[in-house]
């Protein structure tokens, strides 16, 4: 019995224990969204950001890297799982991309967009934990009116950028962007300058010319960018978070009319227009689905987070 006579049961870990042995599903389930954030790296539409808050492991990332020597072992082995597990969807889905992803294309971003509406209202809730006021609604609105436009006018273009290392560095930096700024889609820059299916190519074929400036690219950007949001999430907290919030519903927004039915995503698919239909809505409510059954595993393991932080 504790002090306040609340029963405990002697299995059970303290959650503040920051040297309390890590459960194999507990590093599962982190390996599982380091997959995801890495696919998102690369699936034109959506943004790793977006998949590191859905999977609340964005602000921990951010005040992890921003002050890297505060509990750094801890650090490093909890995050570990999420790195190795961002390279496995990397590598994955570029070789997916670099096969069949054309045909695809409209059937997997639904799936990744069932993961944003599963799990919105989780994020709405975040971002209204220390209050809302008038001008985090107008933050919201224009955050969503402003990705919405960049992405809507972004689908027009057909650049063509002759691939080199310097390229590749500033590639990997918009993909570091796409990390620190939820919403926005570096794939589909990549996408707009030509650049998209060359590098999936490389990071499939393992071309140390296209992978490392990639790499150091999005490490650099990161690290450079992570101070200036742990600062903003401490400072303007309810205001990042509505930033943030409009910035993943006005890019979801926007990947219906410039990469779900976009003029060519029916014809790529190979499908009718009714089977078309039914085969990205069935993928949205999958993602749906998943992303709920994956939120309840994850309140498991929170406390795990507020944890270390504490610590």
């Amino acid at each position: 019995m504790t002090t306040d006579d609340t029963p405990i049961r002697p299995d059970a870990p303290d959650a503040t224990d920051l040297h309390a042995p890590d459960s194999v599903a507990a590093w599962l389930v982190r390996l599982l969204k380091g997959i995801a954030v890495g696919v998102g790296f690369i699936l034109p539409g959506l943004s790793g950001g977006v998949l590191a808050v859905i999977f609340k492991i964005y602000d921990p990332l951010i005040k992890f890297l921003a002050n890297p020597l505060k509990n750094f072992v801890r650090q490093v082995k909890y995050f570990l799982p999420v790195g190795i597990g961002g390279i496995i969807g990397v590598v994955l889905f570029s070789i997916l991309v670099a096969a069949a992803f054309g045909r695809y294309e409209a059937a997997f971003v639904c799936l990744f967009i069932g993961f944003v509406i599963g799990t919105f209202p989780s994020l709405w809730r975040q971002a209204g934990k220390k209050g809302r006021a008038a001008k985090h609604w107008v933050i919201l609105a224009v955050s969503v009116a402003v990705i919405f436009a960049i992405m809507l006018a972004g689908g027009g273009l057909n650049l063509q950028v002759p691939p080199s290392i310097p390229v590749w560095l500033g590639s990997g930096a918009l993909i570091g962007l796409g990390v620190i700024v939820p919403g926005m889609s570096p794939s589909n820059f990549l996408i707009y300058f030509g650049l998209y299916d060359k590098m999936a190519e490389g990071i499939k074929d393992f071309d140390p010319s296209v992978f490392i400036p990639l790499g150091i690219g999005l490490v650099l950007c990161v690290v450079l960018f992570a101070k200036a949001a742990n600062w903003g999430f401490e400072r303007h907290y309810a205001g990042m978070y509505h930033f943030i919030l409009g910035m993943v519903a006005g890019s979801s927004l926007a990947i219906f009319p410039t990469v779900v039915f976009a003029p060519d995503a029916i014809e790529k698919s190979g499908l009718g227009m009714g089977a078309f239909l039914a085969s990205c809505a069935v993928m949205l409510a999958l993602g749906v689905l998943a992303s709920w059954l994956f939120s309840k595993v994850e309140d498991r393991y929170a406390s795990e987070r507020d944890a270390i932080d504490a610590g």
